[in-house]
Order: C-alpha cells, then sequence, then structure tokens
C-alpha cells in the first residue's frame, strides 16, 4: 500500500449526496478481485453516455462531457470532494480500488458509509470528515478557481488552502500511522514475521505430532 504524508491536489468537486458503491463503480466490473484495471470504469454511468463492459477502453467509448471528471479544468485532480453519506451501498472493496486507481488519494465529505470508509484506509485512500460549513466553503472555491488545490498534510492532521488558512481534521491514530507508514493488514501482520515464525519453529519442536505427514 502507498504510505500518505503530505501531498497537494487539485480538487474535483462532486456535488451530489448519497453517492453508493454501485455508482462509484458499476456491478458488471465486479468479476475481478486483482485490485486493478478498474480506474477507467470510475463513476461509469456519469463518465459514459453508454453501458460499458470489462476490457473496453475509453477511447472505445461515447463520453459524458457535462461529467464532472471529463472536464478538462479537473484533469490530474487526486482530491474527490464529496457530499453527505459517501460509499453507500453495498460493501464492495472495488468501489476504493477504482478510485485509488483513477489517482485520487484523498476524500473529503461531511460523512461517509462504515464499511467505505473502513476500506479507504485499508487501500491508501484517506477519507477526511468535515463540518456541512466548511464542505460548502470548499466547493464554493473549486467551482469558482479553476486549479483549485489543497495541501493535505497527513501528520499534522491539516487542510491549507491556497491562501494559506488552515483547516484541521480528526483521524483515529492507529489508522493515521497505518496510512503514515503503508500499512494494510497484510503489511501490519509482517512486520511480526520474526516472531510468527519463531512461535511456529517452537510449536513444531515441542508438539512434533502435529506435523507428523505419515498418517
Amino acid at each position: 500500500m502507498k504510505p500518505f504524508n503530505t501531498m497537494i491536489g487539485i480538487v474535483v468537486p462532486l456535488d451530489r449526496a448519497n453517492v453508493d458503491t454501485d455508482q462509484i463503480i458499476p456491478k458488471q466490473f465486479l468479476k475481478s478481485i486483482r485490485r486493478t484495471g478498474f480506474g477507467e470504469n470510475l463513476f461509469d454511468a456519469w463518465r459514459y453516455l453508454d453501458e460499458g463492459a470489462m476490457g473496453q477502453t475509453p477511447n472505445e467509448r461515447r463520453i459524458n462531457r457535462k461529467f464532472v471528471l471529463n472536464q478538462p479544468r479537473y484533469q490530474g485532480a487526486t482530491v474527490l470532494l464529496a457530499r453527505a453519506n459517501f460509499g453507500c451501498g453495498s460493501s464492495r472493496e472495488h468501489a476504493v480500488w477504482a478510485l485509488e486507481e483513477y489517482g485520487i488519494r484523498c476524500v473529503i465529505a461531511p460523512s461517509f458509509a462504515d464499511i467505505f470508509f473502513n476500506n479507504c484506509f485499508k487501500n491508501g485512500v484517506l477519507p477526511i470528515v468535515l463540518d456541512e460549513f466548511c464542505i460548502n466553503e470548499l466547493f464554493e472555491s473549486a467551482i469558482a478557481n479553476e486549479g483549485y488545490a489543497l495541501t493535505i498534510d497527513l501528520p499534522s492532521q491539516t487542510i491549507l488552502r491556497p491562501d494559506g488558512a488552515g483547516i484541521r481534521f480528526s483521524i483515529e491514530p492507529h489508522r493515521k500511522d497505518c496510512l503514515v507508514h503503508g500499512l494494510d493488514d497484510i503489511g501490519m501482520t509482517l512486520q511480526a514475521q520474526n516472531s510468527i515464525r519463531a512461535f511456529e519453529e517452537q510449536h513444531r519442536a515441542t508438539r512434533p505430532w502435529l506435523f507428523n505427514t505419515d498418517r
């Protein structure tokens, strides 16, 4: 998993509430569990005017030029600004895989669905909860100023605006530490691999009958 420390990213404003995981990555793209190949189909039903299928590339599709992610001013955006209850619906982890592969490393919203919120931390995406007043101000700024970018400083838990004004955000310490060091569940387990090997060797030595392969 990619570590997350400090990043500067263009903000793309998705002004819709209750965006569910089927809208983030539609069901027809869930046939793979490789964690790759989903970025092109992020928000597929909104980004394209035709129904897509696995294996199609964007140049084979009819692009919806009006959708915010397709507008030239938001190309290369890495911060997604959203409305309440983002990531609701099914528990598909593919939704976060699609965001991350597209290039979104941070999602800012007033609230998230619990499972989606947890999946973000397991895949190197930082979900930030801010109050409605701050969210509204950020929407206004992102829409009014082309190339509007924010600095997301995870170690100091601060969002810096272009004018230098800061917004503090909260994050659970363990999740923060995992993101800063790029550790998912597997990565955390591997930190203890020497202890695990030592236990296995001791277990084999003290209970050899459990490992008898002749039976």
